[in-house]
């Protein structure tokens, strides 16, 4: 395949046969550095990756690197944030990596890729006075790449490091994964500004057709959940539980007052467990119903919880959960709130996923301010790579890193944002390092 911009690297390009992906022994990889301090971390995580496959195979394997543009570097080469071409690329690779990208919240019709500041205006920036970072008021590169590619499970592993502070006594017990809907649900995009046409013509339809009045000055969602998204996200997280042993997965969702979203979502899981992976599962109600709660050796447990219980129920007794599905807004609380029991976002992995093409991720934003200061924690980065790692079957180089992390931590070499927690906790033999110099603490304890 041609591309313009870019330059596709000698390497084994990753095959999708018979359900799964081939990977090479030299795989080419597309890596995306992203906005702020993506600059930073994203580096850190290539030497990370790069010690760990060397140590782990000798030199028999290898990642080749293909560059890749968006946010503020898609800019520059293609005078768009979002190209086209960047979209191809992933799915022509079929593995990516990325940094974190700038994300408009405000209401302004320009930002700064730069800075991420947020003006009425192109040209100059008002706040960092660069002149080539203004663009147009976008929705979510993030967003938009899961979109594109049709990336509808985001797959969030959540484990505790010994010696990371956190709020939560029974944070050593954390150790689940989550798998999200990606697509669906509020975050679809069908999102309307008060007194637009399209928010007063729902609003009339919905007085027409159920008599139910809402505010006319209202702005207007629209919350579309699929028994076909729904299912397959369900049968990505039953087949992971199953493949890895694992002891129960729970549907999360709201269905006590969403009752034909959510409702539906949880009904439908069911119907998929119940028709593809019979003889693997025993559901919550049959276990007490049949079974007298003895659960019988092999199988994993399929139950279902409100949103609002799990938040308190991660928190008190996490050690009863390993696999989590939910629809797209109640995945995206959740796995923030359950990062944050093992220390916060700096150690927050994250992916994109489908069964062809799967895009590894920085869960934090861009943090303008610290861009080439090398000094924030590029964690959550280098775990991505691990679950890459992993996705791989590269899992001698990924457990390596994992141990070379998990040392530097008990050793106290960490950056900025762990040195203050500690500190504050009363531990005084902390050595703060730089974002290069935590992956140089991981490398050296592999």
């Amino acid at each position: 395949m041609q591309f313009k911009e870019v330059k596709i690297p000698e390497g084994d390009l990753t095959e999708y046969r018979d359900g799964k992906l081939v990977i090479g022994d030299h795989p080419i990889i597309g890596v995306l550095r992203g906005d702020g301090i993506g600059l930073d971390i994203t580096p850190a995580m290539i030497n990370v990756v790069e010690a760990a496959v060397d140590k782990a195979y000798g030199g028999d394997r290898g990642i080749v690197w293909c560059p890749l543009y968006a946010g503020l570097e898609g800019l520059h080469h293609y005078g768009s944030e979002f190209p086209e071409e960047t979209v191809e690329a992933i799915r022509y690779l079929r593995l990516a990596i990325k940094g974190p990208f700038t994300t408009p919240i405000g209401e302004e019709t320009h930002v700064c890729l730069y800075c991420a500041h947020q003006q009425y205006h192109t040209g100059t920036c008002d706040k960092c006075g660069k002149d080539d970072g203004v663009c147009e008021r976008f929705r979510s590169i993030n967003v938009r790449f899961r979109q594109h590619l049709d990336l509808f499970a985001c797959v969030r592993p959540i484990r505790y490091f010994e010696g990371v502070p956190s709020p939560n006594k029974y944070a050593d017990k954390v150790n689940f994964i989550l798998f999200r809907e990606n697509t669906e649900d509020v975050y679809a995009g069908h999102d309307f500004e008060a007194g637009s046409d399209t928010a007063k013509a729902i609003i009339d339809v919905i007085k027409e057709k159920t008599g139910r009045d809402i505010r006319p000055d209202s702005g207007i969602g629209v919350k579309p959940i699929s028994v076909f998204g729904t299912q397959r996200i369900a049968r990505m997280a039953l087949q992971w539980a199953v493949d890895h042993k694992l002891p129960s997965v729970t549907i999360v969702h709201k269905g006590n007052i969403m009752k034909f979203t959510e409702g539906s979502f949880t009904k439908w899981s069911y119907e998929l467990a119940e028709k593809e992976f019979s003889d693997a599962i025993v559901t919550e109600k049959k276990l007490w119903d049949e079974m007298d709660g003895n659960m019988p050796e092999g199988r994993l447990l399929l139950k279902d919880r409100i949103a609002d219980s799990i938040f308190q129920q991660i928190q008190t007794r996490p050690d009863e959960y390993s696999v989590f599905v939910l629809p797209n807004l109640n995945g995206d609380y959740l796995s923030d709130a359950a990062i944050a029991l093992v220390g916060g976002l700096g150690l927050g992995p994250g992916a994109n996923m489908s069964d062809e093409v799967a895009l590894f991720e920085a869960t934090h934003g861009t943090a303008p301010k610290y861009t080439g200061m090398d000094k924030v924690n590029p964690g959550s980065l280098i775990l991505s790579a691990v679950m890459m790692l992993n996705h791989m079957e590269w899992t001698e180089a990924a457990d390596m890193i994992i141990g070379g992390m998990g040392q530097a931590i008990v050793d106290g070499h960490v950056t900025y944002d762990l040195e203050r927690l500690m500190k504050r906790e009363g531990r005084e033999d902390v050595t703060k390092v730089s974002c290069s110099g935590f992956g140089e603490a991981i490398i050296e304890r592999m």
